[in-house]
């Protein structure tokens, strides 16, 4: 079993091996002219406003924990749709047909799924975590 995953173990060896070759080789052998042009910060091609060191409001962490959760809810429905047919047979599957009868399962797994997500929604909703207003 362990062998299985020796090749996959090599290319990451190599490649991590690769990476910190040529960075050090950058550091060490690359020419260093610091100027005062190349040390000031640069945003997108204008000049920086203001201080780098601004608080952030709570409401953008918010929304950025609640897009992490529903983008991640959209991620677990591709496995389930890929394994659908498997999870409604009852009996064997003859190629991509049900050789027996079709259950309930497979749907319903991912109906209470949604309908937890659906409640989180409308709770944050409800609490004006999200919203255009």
């Amino acid at each position: 079993m362990a062998a299985d995953y020796t090749p996959v173990l090599v290319a990451l060896l190599f490649g991590v091996g690769f990476a910190s070759l040529f960075l050090l080789a950058a550091a060490t052998l690359g020419p260093r002219r610091d100027t005062a042009e190349k040390l000031a910060p640069f945003e997108c091609g204008s000049e920086p406003v203001g201080s780098p060191n601004v608080r952030f409001s709570v409401k953008f962490y918010q929304v950025a924990i609640l897009f992490l959760v529903f983008d991640i809810e959209a991620a677990f429905l591709y496995p389930w749709a890929v394994l659908f047919r498997k999870l409604s047979c009852t009996g064997e599957l003859v190629g991509a047909v049900c050789a027996s009868g079709v259950s309930f399962f497979g749907f319903a797994e991912m109906l209470v799924f949604l309908a937890v997500l659906i409640v989180a929604l409308a709770y944050a909703w409800r609490k004006k975590a999200i919203g255009w207003g």
